[in-house]
């Protein structure tokens, strides 16, 4: 267990956004329609890839990957958010904000990993497609997807260890709606949260290396769609990779300003803000973005919903 001044910490306080009783009860409201949204979305896409024998070629297993990982990371905070705000009750143990941390970072970094590998498969289905069924096979797949969640479990492991190496002066109350590591790092007594600064750097080098690949794989798919004589289809093209991108940064712009922004003894709104655009916001839209504009997907859902339907 954590310790402050010499006395073992058993439990952190969750603020959350308010103590009105009245704003609690309308945050557990957003949050729990966010949740059912975030949920049956990444449901039926996990669903249907793997029961469309349609659906079966890497970018859809890809995308399967990236709905398991929105739908953990988003029931790691969440969920508990929502009991908290219902209940008035914002006190959580040590043991779960270790694991909430560990599991957060280990999604959040396993979120960034697969992102970079979809976009890579993009690059190879339109700048190779003679070459895509070699270059993306069924082993390389899934050995890309084995990285994916073990340089998850790594970053955790990281972030994990260091942050709770850090003695805590300070009360154990954490202004924040779950454990981010921003706010525990304001318990510490002088300056041994260094190591978590450490994992941070390393981290965010990582993500922005993750990010350069990212746009360097769209920048060679938007040279081959330009030149793509019909402009249906470059449209089209765009009108998918831009979003994509649009995803990418905002996750990674939102996640790297809050984890390397500069130590406050005060917590501000736009740190509650932040939270929500890099841990909420994205598991909520990555089912939009990276499926509902996909006709073939459209056609599986319906498929779908019609066959849940004649069974009714």
């Amino acid at each position: 267990m954590g310790t402050t001044n010499g006395t073992k910490i058993s439990e952190f306080l969750l603020m959350g956004f308010s103590e009105n009783r009245y704003l609690q009860l309308l945050h557990a409201l957003l949050f729990l329609v966010m949740y059912l949204m975030a949920l049956t979305s990444n449901v039926i896409i996990i669903t249907i890839t793997t029961l469309d024998q349609h659906l079966q070629s890497p970018m859809y297993y890809f995308l399967k990957q990236l709905s398991l990982l929105d739908l953990s990371f988003i029931s790691v905070t969440v969920p508990q958010s929502i009991n908290n705000s219902l209940t008035g009750n914002g006190y959580i143990s040590y043991g779960q904000c270790v694991l909430q941390v560990f599991f957060f970072t280990s999604l959040a970094w396993a979120e960034m990993a697969i992102l970079t590998v979809m976009s890579y498969d993009r690059y190879a289905a339109i700048c190779f497609p003679l070459h895509y069924e070699l270059i993306m096979d069924p082993r390389t797949c899934k050995r890309a997807v084995v990285a994916v969640w073990v340089s998850g479990v790594i970053s955790g492991t990281l972030f994990t260890t260091a942050t709770f190496s850090i003695t805590f002066c300070r009360a154990k109350v954490i202004h924040q709606f779950f454990c981010d590591i921003p706010q525990i790092v304001k318990l510490s007594c002088s300056n041994d949260y260094l190591a978590v600064i450490a994992v941070n750097v390393l981290i965010a080098v990582a993500a922005l290396a993750c990010f350069i690949s990212i746009c360097l794989s769209y920048m060679h798919i938007f040279s081959t769609v330009l030149r793509i004589p019909s402009a249906e289809g470059r449209s089209k093209a765009f009108s998918t990779c831009l979003p994509h991108l649009f995803v990418v940064s905002f996750f990674l712009s939102t996640g790297i300003c809050a984890y390397l922004k500069p130590t406050s003894d005060y917590s501000t709104a736009l740190d509650t803000v932040l939270s929500i655009f890099y841990s909420v916001i994205p598991p909520t839209l990555n089912p939009v973005i990276y499926s509902m504009r996909n006709e073939v997907m459209k056609r599986a859902i319906q498929k779908l919903m019609l066959g849940a339907r004649s069974m009714a």
